[in-house]
């Protein structure tokens, strides 16, 4: 009976090939075709063994399928394709008669790659001769590599063949488009195949076996041009043998022995060759990715114990995306150093082993400390591997990784593990922060509110990611938020893209160290301009002190910021707000003080009863002077250090400190120029003036510390609706349109007025009147 079916289908072959291809065009598609007969030949599989007569149905709805819709229009697009699905539903019929699982499954593998295979050469042909049409019509029967957390989905094949068929690109650029894109995925496909028929021969299921390998026999023979033409037709008769007994081997036992063989014939090869920017960023991702695993890893790991499952998965998460890097990458590795290479390799496979070991609760699971030294050894090796190109910092890697580590926030958060997700959200903020942010300032600065309140703590009409956490609100909630946060991060990807060069990069520091200077030196000119006359110069001393301190602890924090970035970035908007917070303090002090001691000097000279609590008051004056120098020079010094180690990461030192002497000469220049326009102003004038300023500075300090406050949550936020005000507005004078800045800067205005008003009615008071010299009286002698 199975043979008459044969021959019937034979049959319907031979007729479905006088079908025109304009006919079948018109009653349906090669892709909607082929998954009918995919999920036919699926439902087949799995009703082999329970029910043989659905598996034959099924089998045979498939065949019809091919045999009326498909038959034809491969035959005339791939001939050697159509031969090769003919020849796979011969088999397949056979192990259906035979009742041979592994044989079905390995056949019905071979018909769906060869489909892609038809596919693949159909789109090629029709893309040479300049007939965009046709290969849109066959374009959407292909695969893609899997998304994962570190990898999406590429459209560059879709893109290229719509812009062929629209006129808006050239075949032949066309053309090289689709080969990179679908060879890349086919490659990845072949390396998953690899995987999982050697993870199904440990664990003995056979049907699963064979389908893997005749898969990953499938996806070689797609990519086996390439192959040939990098490595010539003897190495490609190799390669097509030893995949030929790896499928083989799969039918019959076990594959270990010739796996190895297939593995050594695709050592070094990739199909499609990764560009120069493919390249930085594969190796941006390796490198961020590697050095989150022993993050992950010590704190699941306490007392040689597993404590938190969660976390040794995501160490194994983010192995496994430091390895697929490394997979990319590798070919191009050897070729500059096989030893160094495969050393890595085999340092990898260890990290997995003790990762796995770690995720099954053995008896012994490595100590968090040799992890540390496992990643450790590998970024050395990688380090002496790679070109200086490739460890240049790439914004896309560190957007890739944002992303995984929100994907990790949100898998903890479907396990109710909310301490789990803030930590993860804190490693997502702390690389925006050391990483994108520094650019995102100087080329699209209207992203940086918006990323910082979606991290945060949001507003009315849209909670950030730190309130919901918080408050542990519900998974929906919170990936509304994240899809929010999303495309805010795509857009500013898509804003700082081209932004990487040298000159880009040294502009971006002069203009940081500009900016932040600026305010440092109004600041001090402020002060400086209030302290002009008679005593009171003294107390410029303690400004200047203080401000030479907060330099040199500056440079201090650039040091210490090359050690532990990450750390800093995670924590620098509250040490900002602290910092902030102090200026502020003694910023409203010192006006005070500024409005009222020229007015009491005199006044409380005349009681000499008080004079040790003045010799205090000017200690305290001294040590005010000094803390209100260095925290108004630190918290612009701060926010500069930050900005500049992402940049160093960008680029190089060399090419930053070139934009560094930049800024700093502007600023100098701004410095001597307000400086000598102050001395040149009349005492009177000059008072209104800094009195004016240092009112500025402070309204300018309430009102930038209080929206970071806002951001890390220390404080509410109502936003005023109707109120719009440009991003400059925030970044140069504190205006933000919240209640809480207004108000609190208006606060701080009366502060200002109150105190020069009150030292007015000080001054027009009538002085106490001393007490009348009682003269002694004369006596008078005789």
């Amino acid at each position: 009976m199975h043979a008459i079916r044969w021959t019937s289908f034979i049959c319907a072959i031979v007729t479905g090939m006088l079908v025109p291809l304009g006919a079948f065009a018109a009653a349906t598609t090669p892709p909607q075709s082929a998954e009918t007969m995919r999920k036919d030949l699926a439902q087949a599989q799995i009703a082999f063994t329970t029910d043989p007569a659905e598996a034959q149905q099924r089998f045979a709805e498939a065949a019809t399928v091919y045999a009326d819709q498909l038959a034809a229009p491969l035959q005339q697009a791939a001939p050697s394709a159509a031969t090769q699905v003919q020849a796979a539903f011969a088999a397949a019929s056979k192990a259906l008669a035979e009742r041979n699982a592994p044989a079905f499954a390995g056949a019905r593998a071979t018909i769906w790659t060869a489909l892609l295979h038809g596919s693949f050469i159909a789109v090629e042909t029709a893309l040479e001769r300049g007939d965009g049409a046709t290969a849109q019509a066959w374009l959407p029967l292909r695969e893609y590599r899997h998304a994962t957390r570190f990898s999406r989905p590429g459209a560059d094949a879709t893109l290229a063949v719509d812009g062929a068929a629209s006129g808006t690109m050239t075949p032949a650029d066309a053309l090289a488009a689709v080969r990179a894109d679908m060879l890349d995925t086919y490659q990845a496909r072949l390396s998953e195949a690899l995987t999982t028929a050697h993870s199904a021969d440990g664990q003995g299921f056979a049907s699963r076996r064979a389908e893997a390998a005749a898969l990953a026999q499938g996806y070689f023979q797609i990519l086996e041009p390439a192959y040939r033409a990098q490595r010539g037709a003897d190495a490609a008769q190799q390669a097509e043998r030893a995949f030929a007994d790896l499928a083989n081997a799969a039918l019959h036992g076990s594959i270990s022995h010739a796996l190895p063989a297939v593995e050594n014939v695709l050592k070094g090869f990739r199909a499609a060759p990764l560009n120069a920017d493919e390249q930085v960023r594969r190796a941006g991702q390796l490198m961020r990715f590697l050095s989150l695993v022993p993050v992950e890893y010590s704190r699941g790991v306490h007392n040689g114990q597993v404590t938190t499952d969660l976390e040794i998965r995501e160490a194994m998460t983010f192995r496994d995306g430091a390895a697929a890097a490394f997979t990319d990458l590798q070919t191009l590795m050897e070729a500059r150093d096989a030893a160094r290479t495969a050393q890595v390799a085999r340092l990898f496979k260890g990290l997995d082993q003790q990762l796995a070991a770690a995720s099954a609760h053995a008896d012994e699971v490595a100590a968090p400390e040799a992890i540390q030294a496992s990643v450790e050894q590998i970024t050395t090796l990688l380090g002496e591997i790679m070109p200086a190109e490739w460890q240049k910092h790439d914004n896309n890697a560190d957007f890739d990784v944002i992303a995984s580590a929100l994907d990790q926030m949100e898998t903890a958060v479907a396990a109710r593990q909310y301490d789990l997700a803030e930590s993860a959200r804190l490693e997502a903020y702390a690389i925006l922060e050391s990483g994108p942010e520094a650019k995102l300032i100087v080329f699209a600065p209207q992203f940086k509110p918006v990323l910082e309140g979606l991290f945060w703590y949001g507003d009315a009409s849209q909670r950030g990611l730190a309130y919901l956490l918080e408050h542990s609100a519900p998974a929906s909630e919170i990936r509304t938020t994240r899809q929010a946060l999303d495309r805010e991060l795509a857009a500013a990807q898509q804003a700082l893209a081209g932004n990487n060069a040298p000159t880009a990069v040294a502009t971006n520091a002069a203009v940081i160290v500009f900016r932040e200077g600026l305010e440092a030196v109004l600041i001090l000119a402020s002060l400086m301009g209030s302290l002009k006359v008679g005593e009171q110069r003294r107390f410029r001393k303690p400004l200047w002190w203080g401000a030479a301190l907060a330099f040199i602890v500056t440079i201090l924090t650039w040091l210490l910021a090359r050690e532990i970035l990450v750390s800093l970035a995670r924590y620098g908007e509250k040490l900002e707000a602290i910092v902030s917070l102090i200026a502020i303090g003694v910023l409203l002090l010192i006006t005070n003080w500024f409005f009222h001691s020229m007015y009491w000097t005199g006044w409380m000279a005349n009681f000499h009863q008080h004079k040790k609590r003045l010799i205090s008051g000017v200690a305290g004056q001294f040590l005010g002077l000094v803390t209100l120098g260095f925290t108004s020079i630190y918290r612009e010094g701060f926010e500069t250090v930050l900005f500049l180690q992402a940049l160093v990461l960008e680029a190089n030192t060399a090419t930053v400190l070139g934009g560094v002497a930049v800024g700093l000469g502007a600023t100098l220049l701004i410095g001597l120029l307000v400086f000598a326009v102050q001395t040149k102003l009349p005492h009177k004038k000059m008072l209104i003036v800094t009195g004016i300023f240092i009112g500025v500075v402070l309204l300018q300090m309430v009102g930038k510390t209080i929206n970071i406050m806002q951001v890390i949550g220390w404080m509410p936020i109502h936003p005023i609706r109707w109120l719009s005000l440009p991003y400059w507005m925030g970044m140069w004078f504190g205006l933000y349109a919240t209640w809480e800045g207004i108000i609190l800067q208006v606060a701080a205005g009366i502060f200002v007025i109150g105190s020069y008003f009150l030292a007015e009615r000080r001054k027009h008071r009538p002085a106490a009147k001393a007490p009348a010299t009682v003269q002694p009286r004369k006596v008078q002698t005789s």
